[in-house]
């Protein structure tokens, strides 16, 4: 049954990635609030703090500042408020000493305490991080945590919190699609029903946290619209967004303008995210062009109402939730279909939605989406959220608008293949992919490429 909400799926925090730079900062700002409950007496004997990152996060975390964001986190910062500018700062002096103080403890930090270990082994999780409080040679306080995919997290003998039951409990897109029927409601309808029975929140709560997420989305594309110059990394890659952005608007041919139009949209919000700047997981960093793209697109070309924005990220989010539930969202699990595929299903289910479009339509042009993406794989340059990524942000609002049209003009008796069906298919691909196609650097593009 799925009890994620749309605070937990549509979170805000520093890129480029949301598993290997937002998760690690969850993980060990967690770990600090769990340090600060502990007894006086035994704060009195804390002398170190020590992370220990593993597996893929081991094998790309410098090029997505996981050692920055785990050392931010060790000092109490939250992912959702701390500014890019604090994390540029750790990485440009990776030799400063911070002092953790917490109740009687004053504990030195610094990047000598972020240690890279083994990159493969039989971790519980890809994505595997363990911090410890020392005492001397003594472990005060251990635990392992593993970083699960858009930012979300979990430990050894994670137990999901409690929450309230949904008004429509569903596992699956076919069960989704019954409550609609049954209930005579809009897929958004019964997804705020869910949102409101399960979070405790109230709807005004709610939708101003679409709000939000709409303006950091449109936030992000104007930023990277403005912005030029070479993106950080040793790859040396010129931002280009800006400059297709004015290119397609001197087009008198439509069909390139609205192509590029959208391209220059999605690659100026995957710029920014590796850029560092605060991004939302839609449904994770990596893929944190592909939402906004169709966002912008819509507020500049297409415009609605505010309830109709919100209806549109409801029907997404319903597409992001099934994807996680039942597959994953984790490139180092999954490739990149997990991330930019999802996307793509998402952005397409918000396009159906914003125009109008039925329950039905929207799985089918998820599913669309989503199916087109099936085993690609996650292999970034120099273990950099640039290369491919940021060009795929593009193609995958293409292929969002491309599966949206095709499903809004083509009436089907019968999609073929179910929206069910293809998630389980990229959770099989998933669990069958090399692991050097698996958000490690150590295949395809990342290894042929040299910088």
């Amino acid at each position: 049954m799925i009890v994620t909400t749309l605070e937990e799926f549509f979170k805000m925090g520093p890129g480029p990635s949301s598993s290997h730079t937002m998760g690690p900062m969850r993980i060990t700002r967690d770990f600090y609030r769990r340090v600060e409950a502990l007894p006086d007496e035994v704060l009195a004997r804390a002398t170190g703090l020590r992370v220990e990152v593993l597996g893929s996060l081991s094998a790309t975390g410098q090029g997505h500042g996981t050692g920055r964001a785990a050392l931010a986190g060790l000092l109490g910062r939250n992912p959702a408020d701390c500014e890019p500018e604090f994390l540029d700062g750790i990485a440009a002096h990776p030799e400063r000493v911070y002092d953790v103080r917490i109740g009687p403890a004053a504990i030195p930090v610094s990047m000598k305490d972020i240690v890279w270990g083994e990159m493969l082994g039989n971790f519980p999780h890809p994505n595997t991080m363990r911090v410890r409080l020392l005492g001397g040679d003594a472990t005060l306080l251990e635990m392992e945590y593993y970083s699960v995919g858009g930012g979300f997290i979990e430990w050894k003998g994670y137990q999901a919190s409690e929450k309230g039951t949904p008004a429509y409990p569903y596992s699956t897109m076919k069960e989704l699609q019954a409550h609609v029927a049954a209930s005579g409601l809009s897929l958004p309808a019964v997804m705020l029903a869910n949102e409101l029975a399960v979070s405790g929140k109230s709807e005004a709560e709610v939708r101003a946290h679409l709000d939000q997420v709409k303006r950091v989305m449109l936030q992000l594309v104007d930023g990277g619209l403005q912005a030029q110059g070479v993106l950080p990394g040793p790859i040396g890659l010129q931002s280009k967004a800006k400059a297709l952005y004015a290119n397609a608007m001197e087009s008198d041919r439509w069909m390139d303008r609205s192509t590029s139009v959208l391209a220059s949209f999605a690659m100026a919000a995957a710029e920014e995210n590796a850029r560092g700047r605060v991004i939302v997981t839609a449904p994770t960093a990596g893929a944190a062009g592909v939402m906004p793209a169709v966002v912008k697109g819509y507020q500049d070309y297409r415009p609605m109402s505010e309830s109709a924005f919100h209806e549109s990220f409801l029907a997404a989010a319903a597409i992001g939730y099934l994807c996680k539930h039942n597959a994953t969202l984790a490139g180092a699990e999954g490739g990149c279909q997990a991330e930019i595929g999802v996307a793509s299903a998402m952005a397409a289910a918000f396009i159906v939605q914003a125009s109008g479009g039925n329950v039905r339509q929207v799985a089918n042009a998820a599913e669309s989406a989503l199916e087109h993406h099936l085993g690609l794989t996650c292999d970034p340059v120099e273990g950099y959220v640039q290369v491919p990524c940021i060009e795929r942000c593009a193609f995958g609002a293409i292929k969002a608008h491309a599966a949206a049209c095709i499903t809004m003009d083509v009436e089907e008796k019968r999609h073929r293949v179910d929206l069910d069906t293809c998630i389980a298919a990229m959770a099989m691909t998933g669990r069958d992919m090399n692991a050097k196609y698996k958000e490690t650097s150590t295949g395809g593009l990342a290894a042929l490429v040299q910088c």
